[in-house]
């Protein structure tokens, strides 16, 4: 069903597999997250995000952000599922361009992903009728749990690691993609600032949505 990565005639991109992240990606999400976090904060006993801090721990690593707020470990499944269910109720819009891009990218014959921290069915939701576009969904990710879902990925489609390549913006999901053995391509208009993520060697840095199209066939 799919085509190799062949690049006769410009027509295949070097990667089979594009694996995509949704949040601070392909969802304009942020304003939300802002919107709820100190509501789960006080609701789980870690420590509120004050509108000074916002721009200093976006250049700060998952971790670094999870030991700042003071957040144990084991709380985190519980949060991640609180959050979900808020998430259930929120409009978040996607950043323009998105439909474009994945159409783009579809028709050529590629396998889309995506692998979310996101329930499946807010996910779904948030795509409307692009969810055409995407072959497979791996949602519900713990914070630090991308990497399994990258391999389990790979497992699924047949896809070989150096044929995929995660496309996300925050420095967990390059960790993840470090793991899995997969390139990865950093969004700079997501969550984590890019300097923060560039200090992993992202294979690429893309500027707009767009870029997303014209860097992968650029590179077949």
């Amino acid at each position: 069903m799919h085509a190799g990565c062949g690049r006769a005639g410009g027509m295949d991109m070097a990667y089979r597999l594009l694996i995509f992240d949704l949040d601070g990606t392909l969802a304009d999400s942020f304003p939300w997250f802002l919107q709820v976090v100190n509501s789960v904060a006080d609701r789980h006993g870690f420590k509120r995000i004050e509108a000074h801090e916002v721009d200093a721990l976006r250049g700060l690593g998952s971790r670094e952000i999870v030991k700042h707020m003071g957040v144990p470990a084991w709380k985190l499944p519980f949060i991640a599922k609180d959050m979900r269910t808020l998430k259930a109720t929120a409009a978040t819009p996607l950043f323009p361009g998105v439909e474009a891009m994945l159409e783009t990218l579809s028709q050529r014959n590629q396998i889309l992903a995506l692998v979310t921290s996101d329930a499946e069915e807010n996910a779904r939701r948030t795509l409307g009728p692009l969810v055409r576009h995407i072959a497979y969904f791996d949602c519900g990710a713990s914070l630090f749990g991308k990497a399994a879902k990258f391999k389990r990925l790979l497992s699924r489609t047949g896809v070989t690691p150096d044929q995929a390549i995660a496309i996300g913006d925050e420095v967990r999901d390059i960790e993840a993609a470090h793991k899995a053995g997969i390139d990865f391509g950093a969004v700079s208009w997501g969550y984590a600032k890019l300097e923060a993520i560039q200090k992993h060697h992202p294979k690429m840095v893309f500027s707009s949505v767009q870029e997303i199209v014209t860097k992968l066939i650029a590179g077949a």
